[in-house]
């Protein structure tokens, strides 16, 4: 009997105070990874967490951006991180599912080393051409391209990417050929699309649609099955081609074995932020839909998503060692 108290008593000390840091945290600041440079669709989501997160739990959370290799540096950095909370991944698609796919050796596991926590928001693609490009529709664009096979570039925020393979899509579709110029981030993409370097590019809505509304480059359709309701006269790209359709997401990760009272409270958390009502609009109007979701639900949407995306890198036939 004594040892069994002794050994009660020896547990309850080992497990009292770690359930106590779990049941306080944040008691430190708390670091939210994009791995993307700023100003992408990523980096806004994360400091919208960071704004209303940072207020609601009174502990400062700071953004962090580690761009390169199409997010597989930043999203290899969490993996590696302690599993304490206190790093989290603003995840991609690209991050989290496509670039096991892609690249022969990643520095993590998408499916092993990473704990989900919720969806934030689901992301159409845009489809922009430099104004210089003398087409206003999809259709226009087709013939221009086939006109002109093999002589303009299409950017991407990195190889990889839903910006990327995008694009590939849509030239296996339409039988078309263009040249790849990854960047950094889609900041820089847009940049080199309004000096001219690159005439194309199919990326975050979420981005590209403030410099189309402006008319820094001209919008041509929408990636998603349907219009998107911020936008109602802009296509599809599905309404020339039938049956393309092709919607990124992001959300926030922690390293695999995070104890699941935080991984719960954050996934409440983020559930809160991306239902208030500032937050709701603010992502609609640049085409973006929040979508929070508990860790189940999330965990189950990407095992979902592997072998659609698995099929897509296959038929693209990227693949880099």
């Amino acid at each position: 009997m004594r040892l069994m108290f002794a050994a009660v008593t020896a547990w309850l000390t080992a497990i009292l105070p770690l359930a106590r840091a779990q049941d306080a945290w944040p008691q430190r600041p708390v670091t939210i990874v994009v791995p993307f440079q700023a100003g992408g669709s990523a980096d806004l989501l994360a400091r919208i967490l960071q704004q209303h997160m940072q207020a609601d739990l009174g502990t400062p959370f700071v953004v962090e951006n580690r761009s390169g290799a199409g997010g597989s540096v930043g999203t290899a950095y969490v993996a590696k991180a302690p599993n304490d909370g206190y790093t989290l991944l603003l995840g991609t698609l690209s991050g989290n599912v496509i670039n096991q796919y892609i690249y022969g050796h990643l520095p993590y596991d998408a499916e092993r080393d990473f704990q989900p926590i919720s969806l934030l928001v689901h992301l159409p693609n845009l489809l922009v051409v430099n104004r210089q490009v003398p087409v206003h529709t999809v259709a226009e664009l087709i013939d221009y391209l086939k006109s002109n096979d093999g002589k303009l570039n299409y950017g991407s925020s990195g190889i990889g990417t839903s910006s990327h393979l995008s694009v590939v899509m849509f030239m296996l579709a339409t039988g078309t050929h263009l040249t790849h110029v990854p960047f950094r981030s889609t900041v820089d993409e847009l940049n080199s699309m309004i000096n001219g370097s690159v005439q194309l590019a199919i990326d975050s809505m979420t981005t590209l649609w403030p410099q189309a509304e402006s008319g820094m480059v001209r919008a041509l359709a929408v990636t998603s099955e349907h219009r998107v309701p911020s936008a109602p006269d802009l296509p599809t790209i599905g309404e020339t081609l039938k049956g393309f359709s092709v919607e990124g997401w992001q959300g926030l990760f922690a390293p695999a074995g995070t104890p699941r009272p935080i991984v719960t409270k954050i996934a409440a958390e983020v559930n809160r932020v991306f239902g208030e009502p500032d937050v709701v609009a603010m992502l609609r109007k640049v085409g973006g839909e929040p979508a929070p979701m508990s860790p189940d639900e999330f965990a189950a949407f990407i095992a979902a998503e592997r072998p659609k995306w698995r099929e897509v890198v296959k038929a693209s036939g990227v693949h880099i060692d």
